[in-house]
C-alpha cells in the first residue's frame, strides 16, 4: 500500500503525518508493506515533499518578506530545482513582527530562483503557495537584476505600495541565465492578477491588507500589468494563475517565460507517486480538513485520482471534513476517516494529530482494509 498524505496545517508536516499512519498500520499488521509518500500542493511542505522523495536539500538564507534573514531550502535532482514562496516570503514568516500587506515582499523567492540557477537548475518549479506579500512579484525579478523606477528614474521601495508610482522596468540587468532555464509556476488557485477575482481582493485581507490597503494593491498591481504590457508586448493580467501568490503566478508568466500549471499535479510527476502506485493495492491520502477548496486542485484529490485511474481503492484520512459522503465518494474517496470523530476537542485534536493518526492506521486495519498479517488492502465487507 502506499500512504501518501499531504500536511496537517498548524500540526503535522506532511512527512510526519505519513509517518504516524504507518505507525499505526505496522503495529496492527507489523508484516504490512508501507510505501512512504508524502506529498504537496505547491503551497508549504512541497520542498520537503521533494526531499522525501529523493531530492537533495541546499540550505540556505535569504532576505524573507521584510528583509530579515530566512532560513530556506532549494531542493535539486537531475537539473530540477523545486522552491517555495511558503519558506522564503511565506506568511508565515511574518509572526513574530505582525503583518504587513503593503510592504512585504517576494524578494527571497528570486534569491532562492538565483541559488537553484547557481546550482545548475535547468528547471525551476516554484511553488506559489503561502505568501506574505501582494507585490506581483516584483521584489523576486529584483533579485534576479531588474530595476524598478518611477518617473524621475529612481528604485521605488521594496513591497506592493511602491508600484503605485512604477514608471519603468529596467531589465538590462536581469539574469542571462533566465532564457534558458524552463520556469513552472505551481499553484492551486486559478484566480488572475486583477479584478474582484484578483490577487488584492481575494488575498490580500488574509495578508492584513484593510479595504484602503486593498484598494491601493489593486491600483498598483494595475499598474505594474500597464507597464508590463510595454516592455514585453503581452498582457498577463487576466490570465488564470497570475493572481497566485500576490502575483507572482504573474511575474513568472510575463517576466520569466514561466508555464502554469497545478501545483498538486507537478508536485506528484516530480515525485514520481504514478509509478510508486504501481502494485499497490490501497492509497491512503488525507489533509487537515477536506472541504470544497480541497476538490479544486490540492493533493489529496490528486491522489486520489491517480490511484482511481488505475483502480486502487483509495482511503482519506482528515482532521476535519465538510463534504457530505455522497460528495466525498463521487470525488474518487472509498472512505474518509476524520480525526474530529476520534477527538471532538479541536484543541486536543490538533495537538494529538500524531497519536490520532497513528490510532486511525490501526484502525484501517480493523475496518478491513489492511488484512492482519498480509498488507493487503481490501474495501470492508
Amino acid at each position: 500500500m502506499v500512504v501518501a498524505l499531504d500536511k496537517f496545517k498548524g500540526s503535522l508536516r506532511a512527512a510526519d503525518a505519513v509517518d504516524a499512519v504507518a505507525r499505526g498500520i505496522l503495529r496492527a499488521s507489523p508484516i504490512a508493506v508501507v510505501d512512504r509518500a508524502p506529498v504537496a500542493d505547491g503551497g508549504d511542505g512541497t520542498v520537503d515533499a521533494a526531499v522525501s522523495a529523493g531530492f537533495t536539500a541546499h540550505h540556505i538564507h535569504v532576505s524573507g518578506p521584510r528583509g530579515a534573514a530566512v532560513r530556506a531550502t532549494v531542493a535539486l535532482r537531475d537539473g530540477v530545482a523545486v522552491i517555495e514562496v511558503a519558506n522564503t516570503s511565506g506568511l508565515e514568516l511574518m509572526r513574530p513582527e505582525g503583518l504587513d500587506a503593503l510592504g512585504a515582499h517576494s524578494y527571497a523567492v528570486g534569491e532562492a530562483i538565483k541559488e537553484a540557477l547557481n546550482l545548475g537548475a535547468q528547471q525551476i518549479v516554484v511553488g506559489l503557495g503561502g505568501s506574505a506579500s501582494t507585490d506581483g512579484g516584483s521584489g523576486m525579478l529584483r533579485a534576479l537584476g531588474a530595476r524598478f523606477l518611477d518617473d524621475h528614474d529612481d528604485e521605488l521601495p521594496l513591497g506592493g505600495r511602491g508600484l503605485d508610482r512604477l514608471w519603468r522596468v529596467d531589465l538590462s540587468g536581469l539574469d542571462d541565465r533566465i532564457p534558458r532555464t524552463h520556469f513552472v509556476m505551481a499553484s492551486d488557485v486559478d484566480n488572475p492578477l486583477l479584478g474582484a477575482a484578483g490577487s488584492a481582493a481575494v488575498f490580500a485581507p488574509q495578508k492584513g491588507a484593510d479595504p484602503a490597503a486593498v484598494s491601493l494593491l489593486e491600483r498598483a498591481l494595475g499598474r505594474f500589468a500597464e507597464v508590463t504590457a510595454g516592455v514585453v508586448g503581452q498582457r498577463f493580467e487576466r490570465e488564470p494563475g497570475t493572481g497566485a501568490a500576490g502575483g507572482i503566478g504573474f511575474a513568472g508568466l510575463a517576466y520569466l517565460g514561466a508555464t502554469m500549471d497545478s501545483g498538486a499535479r507537478i508536485v506528484l510527476d516530480l515525485l514520481g507517486l504514478r509509478q510508486t502506485l504501481g502494485g499497490a493495492d490501497l492509497v491512503v491520502t488525507g489533509e487537515g480538513k477536506l472541504d470544497e477548496q480541497s476538490l479544486n486542485g490540492k493533493a489529496p484529490l490528486a491522489v486520489a485520482n491517480a490511484a482511481s485511474a488505475l483502480g486502487i481503492p483509495v482511503v482519506a484520512i482528515v482532521g476535519l471534513i465538510s463534504l457530505g459522503a455522497e460528495r466525498a465518494a463521487a470525488s474518487g474517496f472509498d472512505a474518509v476517516y476524520e480525526l474530529l470523530a476520534e477527538e471532538p476537542d479541536l484543541t486536543v485534536c490538533m495537538r494529538d494529530t500524531a497519536r490520532l493518526l497513528s490510532t486511525m492506521g490501526e484502525t484501517l486495519v480493523r475496518d478491513g482494509w489492511v488484512k492482519r498479517g498480509v498488507g493487503e488492502g481490501k474495501p470492508p465487507v
